[in-house]
Protein backbone atom coordinates (compact mmCIF):
# COMPACT_ATOMS: atom_id res chain seq x y z
CA UNK A 1 0.00 0.00 0.00
CA UNK A 2 3.11 2.42 -0.61
CA UNK A 3 2.61 5.33 -2.21
CA UNK A 4 4.61 5.71 -4.67
CA UNK A 5 6.79 9.45 -5.36
CA UNK A 6 5.69 12.56 -6.92
CA UNK A 7 1.74 10.89 -6.99
CA UNK A 8 1.22 13.32 -4.23
CA UNK A 9 1.01 17.16 -3.81
CA UNK A 10 3.97 19.07 -1.83
CA UNK A 11 1.20 19.97 1.40
CA UNK A 12 0.20 16.44 1.76
CA UNK A 13 3.59 15.33 2.22
CA UNK A 14 4.73 17.95 4.08
CA UNK A 15 1.94 17.17 6.45
CA UNK A 16 2.70 13.28 6.66
CA UNK A 17 5.54 13.80 6.80
CA UNK A 18 5.82 15.82 10.51
CA UNK A 19 2.68 14.00 11.69
CA UNK A 20 4.68 10.29 11.37
CA UNK A 21 7.96 12.38 13.05
CA UNK A 22 5.86 13.10 15.77
CA UNK A 23 4.64 9.10 15.55
CA UNK A 24 7.77 7.86 15.52
CA UNK A 25 8.77 10.05 18.86
CA UNK A 26 5.93 9.11 20.46
CA UNK A 27 6.93 5.46 20.06
CA UNK A 28 10.29 5.58 20.48
CA UNK A 29 9.65 7.27 24.04
CA UNK A 30 6.95 4.36 24.63
CA UNK A 31 9.45 0.96 23.41
CA UNK A 32 10.96 -0.27 26.54
CA UNK A 33 13.99 -2.34 26.30
CA UNK A 34 12.60 -5.80 26.73
CA UNK A 35 9.23 -5.04 23.43
CA UNK A 36 12.93 -4.07 21.40
CA UNK A 37 13.07 -7.96 20.18
CA UNK A 38 9.92 -8.07 19.52
CA UNK A 39 9.11 -4.70 17.74
CA UNK A 40 12.00 -6.15 15.50
CA UNK A 41 10.50 -9.23 14.41
CA UNK A 42 7.36 -7.36 13.38
CA UNK A 43 9.32 -5.02 11.82
CA UNK A 44 10.97 -7.65 9.64
CA UNK A 45 7.44 -9.50 9.23
CA UNK A 46 5.89 -6.34 7.57
CA UNK A 47 9.29 -6.10 5.41
CA UNK A 48 8.66 -9.53 4.30
CA UNK A 49 4.86 -9.85 4.09
CA UNK A 50 4.68 -6.58 1.93
CA UNK A 51 7.65 -7.56 -0.91
CA UNK A 52 5.16 -9.46 -2.49
CA UNK A 53 3.14 -6.78 -4.26
CA UNK A 54 0.70 -5.76 -7.14
CA UNK A 55 1.07 -2.18 -8.50
CA UNK A 56 -2.62 0.01 -8.79
CA UNK A 57 -1.96 3.18 -10.17
CA UNK A 58 0.35 5.45 -7.54
CA UNK A 59 -0.16 2.52 -4.85
CA UNK A 60 -0.07 -0.98 -4.54
CA UNK A 61 -2.00 -4.30 -3.00
CA UNK A 62 0.07 -6.43 -0.44
CA UNK A 63 -0.25 -7.78 2.40
CA UNK A 64 0.92 -5.27 5.42
CA UNK A 65 0.59 -7.05 8.94
CA UNK A 66 0.44 -3.39 10.44
CA UNK A 67 -2.46 -4.62 12.59
CA UNK A 68 -0.96 -7.30 14.12
CA UNK A 69 1.90 -4.88 14.93
CA UNK A 70 -0.35 -2.12 16.49
CA UNK A 71 -1.88 -4.70 19.07
CA UNK A 72 1.64 -5.47 20.09
CA UNK A 73 3.29 -2.60 20.33
CA UNK A 74 0.79 0.34 20.38
CA UNK A 75 2.37 3.87 19.55
CA UNK A 76 6.02 1.40 19.38
CA UNK A 77 4.37 0.60 15.87
CA UNK A 78 5.51 3.73 14.49
CA UNK A 79 9.02 3.98 14.69
CA UNK A 80 8.57 -0.47 13.94
CA UNK A 81 6.89 0.23 10.79
CA UNK A 82 8.72 2.93 9.24
CA UNK A 83 12.05 0.95 9.69
CA UNK A 84 10.56 -1.32 7.62
CA UNK A 85 9.24 0.90 4.85
CA UNK A 86 13.00 2.71 5.30
CA UNK A 87 14.35 -0.44 3.98
CA UNK A 88 12.17 -0.98 1.19
CA UNK A 89 12.56 2.22 -0.01
CA UNK A 90 16.10 2.05 -0.03
CA UNK A 91 17.05 -1.42 -1.51
CA UNK A 92 14.21 -2.17 -3.31
CA UNK A 93 12.67 1.53 -4.22
CA UNK A 94 9.02 0.66 -3.10
CA UNK A 95 7.46 3.53 -2.54
CA UNK A 96 10.36 6.54 -1.89
CA UNK A 97 12.34 8.40 0.16
CA UNK A 98 9.68 11.85 0.22
CA UNK A 99 6.87 10.04 0.79
CA UNK A 100 8.13 8.14 3.70
CA UNK A 101 6.44 9.92 5.90
CA UNK A 102 2.96 10.29 4.60
CA UNK A 103 3.39 5.96 4.06
CA UNK A 104 4.61 5.99 7.63
CA UNK A 105 0.98 7.76 8.97
CA UNK A 106 -1.16 5.69 6.33
CA UNK A 107 0.40 2.69 8.02
CA UNK A 108 1.34 3.05 11.22
CA UNK A 109 -1.41 5.20 12.34
CA UNK A 110 -4.30 2.64 11.67
CA UNK A 111 -2.18 0.15 13.44
CA UNK A 112 -2.08 2.50 17.16
CA UNK A 113 -5.58 2.95 16.79
CA UNK A 114 -6.26 -0.68 16.18
CA UNK A 115 -4.53 -1.13 19.73
CA UNK A 116 -6.16 1.50 21.51
CA UNK A 117 -9.35 0.39 20.54
CA UNK A 118 -8.96 -3.69 20.56
CA UNK A 119 -5.60 -4.03 22.39
CA UNK A 120 -6.72 -4.13 26.01
CA UNK A 121 -9.51 -6.38 24.97
CA UNK A 122 -7.34 -9.16 23.71
CA UNK A 123 -5.55 -9.89 27.17
CA UNK A 124 -9.56 -10.76 28.33
CA UNK A 125 -11.30 -14.11 28.50
CA UNK A 126 -10.13 -17.14 26.47
CA UNK A 127 -7.80 -17.09 23.77
CA UNK A 128 -10.51 -17.86 21.18
CA UNK A 129 -12.12 -14.33 22.47
CA UNK A 130 -8.85 -12.35 22.38
CA UNK A 131 -8.59 -14.28 18.69
CA UNK A 132 -11.67 -12.56 17.85
CA UNK A 133 -11.03 -9.24 19.06
CA UNK A 134 -7.79 -9.64 17.58
CA UNK A 135 -9.37 -10.51 13.95
CA UNK A 136 -11.12 -7.39 14.03
CA UNK A 137 -8.13 -5.01 14.71
CA UNK A 138 -6.18 -6.65 11.85
CA UNK A 139 -9.72 -6.00 9.54
CA UNK A 140 -9.65 -2.45 10.83
CA UNK A 141 -6.01 -1.61 10.65
CA UNK A 142 -5.60 -2.28 7.35
CA UNK A 143 -9.59 -0.65 6.32
CA UNK A 144 -8.11 2.45 8.36
CA UNK A 145 -4.70 2.87 6.09
CA UNK A 146 -7.11 2.00 2.70
CA UNK A 147 -8.96 4.74 3.69
CA UNK A 148 -6.31 6.99 4.98
CA UNK A 149 -4.17 5.92 1.23
CA UNK A 150 -7.33 6.89 -0.53
CA UNK A 151 -7.85 10.14 1.06
CA UNK A 152 -4.15 11.12 0.52
CA UNK A 153 -4.40 10.85 -3.44
CA UNK A 154 -7.75 12.83 -3.38
CA UNK A 155 -6.12 14.99 -1.50
CA UNK A 156 -3.56 15.92 -3.93
CA UNK A 157 -6.26 16.51 -6.77
CA UNK A 158 -9.11 15.64 -8.67
CA UNK A 159 -7.42 13.54 -11.01
CA UNK A 160 -6.00 10.80 -8.22
CA UNK A 161 -10.23 10.39 -6.98
CA UNK A 162 -10.24 7.59 -9.58
CA UNK A 163 -6.89 5.69 -8.47
CA UNK A 164 -8.29 6.32 -4.73
CA UNK A 165 -11.47 4.55 -5.47
CA UNK A 166 -9.91 1.84 -6.90
CA UNK A 167 -7.44 1.53 -4.15
CA UNK A 168 -10.07 1.34 -1.74
CA UNK A 169 -12.05 -1.73 -3.15
CA UNK A 170 -8.81 -3.56 -4.60
CA UNK A 171 -7.74 -3.84 -0.35
CA UNK A 172 -11.04 -5.89 0.40
CA UNK A 173 -10.19 -8.95 0.18
CA UNK A 174 -6.88 -7.82 1.97
CA UNK A 175 -8.87 -6.47 4.85
CA UNK A 176 -10.49 -10.36 5.64
CA UNK A 177 -7.04 -12.26 4.79
CA UNK A 178 -5.59 -9.67 7.17
CA UNK A 179 -8.14 -10.42 9.82
CA UNK A 180 -7.66 -14.07 9.44
CA UNK A 181 -4.11 -13.74 10.30
CA UNK A 182 -4.40 -11.49 13.12
CA UNK A 183 -6.51 -13.86 14.87
CA UNK A 184 -4.54 -16.76 14.41
CA UNK A 185 -1.57 -15.47 15.49
CA UNK A 186 -3.20 -13.36 18.79
CA UNK A 187 -4.68 -17.34 19.58
CA UNK A 188 -1.08 -18.75 19.13
CA UNK A 189 0.34 -15.99 21.29
CA UNK A 190 -1.85 -16.08 23.83
CA UNK A 191 -1.50 -19.72 24.14
CA UNK A 192 2.81 -19.28 24.14
CA UNK A 193 3.25 -15.63 25.85
CA UNK A 194 0.15 -14.57 27.52
CA UNK A 195 2.46 -11.93 28.89
CA UNK A 196 2.64 -10.17 25.55
CA UNK A 197 -0.72 -8.90 26.20
CA UNK A 198 -1.00 -8.51 29.90
CA UNK A 199 0.08 -4.50 29.55
CA UNK A 200 -3.63 -4.13 27.68
CA UNK A 201 -5.34 -5.91 29.22
CA UNK A 202 -8.26 -4.29 31.56
CA UNK A 203 -8.15 -4.36 35.13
Amino acid sequence: MHIVDGALSNAVVLGGGIAAAGGIAMGLRSLDIDRIPTAGVLSASFFVASLIHVPIGPSSVHLILNGLAGLLLGWAAFPALFVGLLLQAVFFGFGGLTVLGINTLNIALPAMLAWLIFGRLIGRGTPGQGALWGGLGGGFAIAGTTAMVALSLALSGDAFLPAAKLVFFAHLPVMVIEALLAGFAVLLARKVKPELFTRNAIA
